[in-house]
């Protein structure tokens, strides 16, 4: 099974609600779908949200990555020899995550169905059911509590609250919801970068001391700042997650030399695709660290890729995949599904995708 073409293409998906972070706000998602097709005509999907606030990666960077560079040294590689694909594709480029991200799971697809096997028994087959948190956007209290509520009765049992846009109303938010929903319920909360390392200690120390049982608090301090993160995680007694600065494979290994953070958010669109975020899982597996399976806002490509290692590694303890849910419709014909707050594995080989609704795809020869 050989590589014989790139198709990139794009769906514009509406939000459910407008999606309010301490980075951003934004009414949709935006994803670059691209198809690898093979001289058996099998066809591989993998996708790239652009999220430049993040990633850095924009639309028209992933399209030219794709195009320019990584697309025409992949193309007659056999799917079979997938270490040497995943070794051209890190070497391809510097940067450029999020289309080397896209271009690995469709990679990853194909050698799933050339064998025969859903990916998450390639990665370890570890569960088939899973349980997603879901994400409340950072508002105004009374509206963060509504949308709590909301969650609950929807099944949901662990809540990941947006905060970081302002301290003191942040320890508002919080307080106002877990004497909303109670305490049988998981409360995370992810700063997205919002707070100095004094003032994060400053903020988990009040909401230790009010007893708000937080389970952990996710990038606190900016992404760089390893030295201010681990300074947070000395700190305070509850847990501290790094996202940001846990980009890829290299940067994990930073933190965990350094002991920066309790935990580690996995995230395709940061570590580059499969392949790196595999590396990151037995890293953090080795030194006795947890994981979290992350997203961005995308569709349902990307979501059923990173479900496919959270199944099948032990290590990765805790699921962030609910995008899918955020969106006002589904496109992405087969791939993961959802019961109330589970996430459930397909067993049809590769992804289990077979088709995407509603795909425009661009003309990459004029696209400029």
């Amino acid at each position: 099974m050989k590589i014989t073409e790139f198709k990139i293409g794009k769906v514009s998906i509406p939000l459910k609600k407008t999606f309010k972070t301490a980075l951003r706000q934004v009414n949709s998602a935006e994803d670059i779908i691209i198809k690898v097709i093979t001289d058996t005509d099998e066809v591989g999907y993998g996708n790239a949200p652009p999220t430049a606030v993040i990633t850095g990666d924009s639309q028209d960077s992933v399209i030219a990555a794709i195009r320019d560079t990584i697309g025409p040294k992949l193309i007659n590689m056999d799917v079979e020899n997938i270490e040497t694909i995943m070794s051209n594709l890190d070497e391809s480029m510097l940067h450029n995550n999020s289309a080397k991200a896209a271009v690995d799971i469709a990679i990853y697809d194909l050698f799933g169905k050339l064998h025969g096997i859903p990916l998450y028994k390639l990665f370890g087959g570890y569960r088939s059911v899973m349980t997603t948190d879901l994400t409340i956007s950072v508002n105004a209290p009374e509206e963060m509590v509504r949308d709590s509520l909301e969650a609950l009765a929807e099944g949901y049992t662990e809540l990941k609250l947006k905060v970081g846009t302002d301290a003191d109303l942040d320890i508002k938010r919080v307080k106002a919801i877990r004497e909303a929903v109670g305490y049988d319920i998981k409360i995370r909360l992810d700063a997205n970068q919002g707070w100095s390392p004094k003032e994060a200690v400053r903020t988990i120390r009040k909401f230790e001391n009010m007893g708000l049982d937080i389970e952990l608090i996710e990038q606190p301090v900016k992404a760089h700042d390893f030295e201010g993160l681990k300074y947070v995680t000395d700190n305070v007694e509850t847990n501290i997650m790094a996202d940001e600065s846990a980009f890829g494979p290299y940067e994990v290994f930073q933190l965990l030399s350094m002991r920066a953070c309790d935990l580690i958010n996995i995230k395709l669109m940061k570590a580059g695709g499969l392949h790196n975020a595999i590396k990151i899982a037995s890293m953090a597996e080795t030194m006795g660290v947890q994981c979290m399976m992350g997203c961005m806002l995308e569709s349902k490509i990307g979501i059923t890729a990173a479900a496919s290692i959270a199944a099948g590694k032990k290590i990765i303890t805790k699921t962030d995949l609910d995008a899918a849910v955020l969106l006002a419709s589904d496109p992405i014909v087969g791939g993961v599904s959802f019961c109330r707050n589970q996430i459930l594995m397909p067993e049809t080989p590769g992804l289990g995708i077979t088709d995407i609704e509603g795909w425009q795809e661009i003309d990459i020869k004029n696209y400029k």
